[in-house]
């Protein structure tokens, strides 16, 4: 979406919106009052507080801050924390790690999204009469068939069936609305939630008030995802559309409210306390808990509620799963995750494919269903990385005020309002560590573990990267295509090369082409790929260093543009030919005469770690664990989508701190002395 149409509105725009960015945010009301609510006795202070937090932080968190601010900060009409990384990272280098801090936290939530959306949905089925007695076994293999499915459509695209999610989440909103309406009849005191001082009477006056932030922040889980769908719905279209969604959203919470009041003086429990004899002991009359979503519903909806809420939380997940593919496809642009395979499942803009985050993605969903096995032991892990993300963004939207020249007391003003607040559920959300937000930790911390080392590993390189002036070598490299003496390697000979500077090589190249066994090539092509901070340029300039000869050709892409290098540089070449700047005509005179064209092959250098260095013991560990990720990730050609047959792979070693002192003496002979 261009930048001279992010502010327009469209029906088909709010639509596309509902479908896309409100899939986490829109299914919060499955599970975060179950959440408050969990082991406590019901009381007004409990509901009218919790629901006047849950109001207030939708307020402050996602509309003020995401939907009114954060938008304003789109690279190009994009959006998303490495979108605005690459605003700001001009600035100041140490911003990169809150950009791979918030991408880590953002993939680790994709791994219990789907789980707890689809259980909460599933669980539902234990509303109806006729399947109370439904054992968690059971769910457990109906989730797993849900994500399995899921799952393995992600390689055909969602192009078609995507055009069904705005309609369907449209009915979702819709449900949350009606059902919400008709039971705020029931109980008016709910509406005191909007005065903030029941929210603020329940944190200071509750006993152990304070923690139930962690469960109050699962209603804003999803606001990250306003801002990373920037691109596909524009910004108009996103603050309309959540008019709508916030007003369907409080009416469901306060609906919810509603029917637990009416219900005062009970203690509701999930299956884990139930069984706990310490809480029963506390609290002899607790029952099974039942959902306070489903418990709004009338008897003769639940089956149809529980269809809806299902195949909201799969258009949920669905979401996220695509948003998650989208950032680590700029991870990889921004060399801040290791190559892997991408594919394209249809030619619509930003669908793309990556069999690798699929199944890292399916595995640790799995894995956090058997693990936790119910969406309220699920509660307990949910929300604690989410919260780092949104710190990273406040750091960076920090930074980008400050590019804006906003006056300093007003970025401070920001800083303070937003790192208290978010601080403030990260330290309620460290509760939950040890009853499972470890998990989620552990994932974010092993995904951010991948960045930090191959964001390291690269400034440990750039030590050793050596470049030289192209103008010296020309000379030798021309004389070496003209030797008849040396058999010819190839007409056309291409080299990637990474220099920045189009008067420079790598010292690397020139070995490859004069040193050892020479390599002969009528052309020789020097290709670089400059990463920029748009996120769909696409172009490309030539330098003939010497016509005919010597030629350097530099694309120019955006973050979010993937380097099909093969298709690209055929074009060039195409482009160049109908110009007449240069002939790729083999000069094997029995196929000059026949005009066949000749033949290109490229060179891919590959390093692998010398055993000749003297690194310091963090480096060498950072080193050993780069090239180990790096045998785990595609090769350079892949990713550069080369064709393998004409791509010919050399290894030179990586020799970044040379031995200083080799302790070897010669002993002499008897013959010698």
């Amino acid at each position: 979406m261009g930048k001279h149409n992010i502010n327009k509105v469209t029906a088909a725009g709010l639509l596309v919106a509902l479908g896309i960015i409100y899939g986490d945010i829109g299914t919060s009301p499955l599970y975060v009052f179950s959440s408050i609510i969990n082991g406590k006795p019901i009381e007004e202070l409990l509901i009218v507080g919790g629901l006047s937090c849950v109001i207030w932080t939708l307020t402050l968190q996602t509309t003020f801050k995401y939907v009114i601010l954060t938008l304003q900060a789109d690279n190009k009409g994009e959006g998303g924390i490495f979108s605005l990384y690459t605003l700001v990272r001009r600035q100041k280098k140490w911003l990169v790690f809150p950009a791979m801090l918030g991408g880590a936290a953002l993939l680790a939530d994709g791994m219990i999204t789907p789980p707890i959306s689809i259980t909460s949905a599933v669980e539902g089925l234990r509303s109806i009469e006729m399947m109370k007695s439904i054992n968690e076994n059971t769910i457990i293999i109906i989730v797993i068939s849900i994500l399995s499915v899921l799952f393995f459509m992600q390689q055909f695209g969602t192009n078609k069936i995507g055009k069904l999610f705005g309609p369907l989440m449209a009915i979702w909103f819709l449900m949350l609305a009606v059902l919400g309406l008709a039971s705020i009849s029931s109980n008016f005191t709910v509406l005191h939630a909007f005065n903030p001082y029941y929210a603020v009477k329940l944190l200071v006056m509750y006993p152990k008030g304070f923690w139930i932030l962690g469960a109050v922040f699962l209603c804003t889980t999803g606001a990250e995802a306003l801002y990373s769908d920037l691109g596909h719905c524009g910004r108009g279209n996103i603050r309309i559309s959540w008019i709508f969604v916030k007003a369907c959203l409080l009416l469901n919470y306060l609906g919810q409210g509603a029917w637990l009041l009416n219900h005062n003086g009970k203690v509701y429990a999930n299956q884990d306390l139930l069984n706990s004899s310490s809480f029963m002991a506390k609290f002899p009359s607790a029952i099974a808990m039942v959902n306070p979503f489903y418990g709004i519903m009338p008897h003769w909806f639940l089956i149809s509620g529980i269809v809806i809420a299902t195949i909201a939380a799969i258009i949920a997940s669905q979401a996220l799963i695509s948003g998650s593919f989208t950032l680590i496809s700029e991870a990889i642009r921004l060399d801040l995750w290791p190559r892997m395979k991408i594919k394209y499942p249809s030619e619509a803009k930003g669908q793309l494919f990556i069999p690798g985050i699929n199944t890292l993605l399916f595995a640790g969903c799995c894995g956090v269903v058997f693990y936790f096995r119910t969406s309220g032991a699920m509660e307990a892990a949910y929300g604690l990385a989410i919260t780092l993300c949104m710190l990273a963004t406040t750091v960076l939207f920090s930074n980008f005020l400050v590019s804006r020249r906003i006056a300093p007391w007003i970025i401070w003003v920001f800083l303070a309002i937003y790192i208290g607040l978010e601080s403030c559920f990260l330290i309620a959300n460290l509760d939950k560590f040890p009853h499972g937000g470890f998990v989620t930790l552990i994932i974010g911390g092993g995904l951010f573990a991948v960045m930090y080392v191959r964001h390291r590993a690269k400034k440990i390189k750039n030590r050793y990267v050596e470049f030289v002036k192209v103008e010296d070598y020309i000379p030798k490299i021309e004389e070496l295509s003209n030797d008849s003496t040396v058999p010819k390697y190839a007409t056309h000979l291409v080299y990637l090369t990474s220099a920045g500077n189009h008067k420079e090589i790598e010292q690397k190249i020139i070995h490859s082409i004069l040193r050892g066994k020479p390599k002969r090539a009528d052309i020789y092509w020097f290709v670089h790929v400059h990463t920029l901070d748009d996120p769909y340029t696409c172009n490309y300039s030539v330098e003939h260093i010497i016509p005919n000869d010597i030629i350097r050709v530099e694309f120019r892409l955006g973050f979010r543009e993937q380097p099909r290098l093969n298709l690209m540089f055929r074009k060039v070449v195409e482009d160049l030919v109908a110009n007449r700047e240069v002939n790729i005509t083999s000069r094997y005179e029995s196929q000059q005469k026949n005009n066949v064209v000749g033949d290109f092959q490229f060179i891919v250098l590959e390093k692998f770690l010398s055993q000749d260095n003297e690194l310091p013991i963090f480096e060498h560990i950072i080193m050993k664990l780069y090239f180990w990720i790096k045998g785990l990730s595609v090769s350079e050609a892949r990713s550069f989508g080369l064709e393998q047959s004409n791509v010919a792979v050399e290894k030179f070693p990586l020799i970044v701190t040379p031995v200083s002192k080799l302790k070897l003496t010669r002993v002499w002979t008897n013959d010698e002395e």
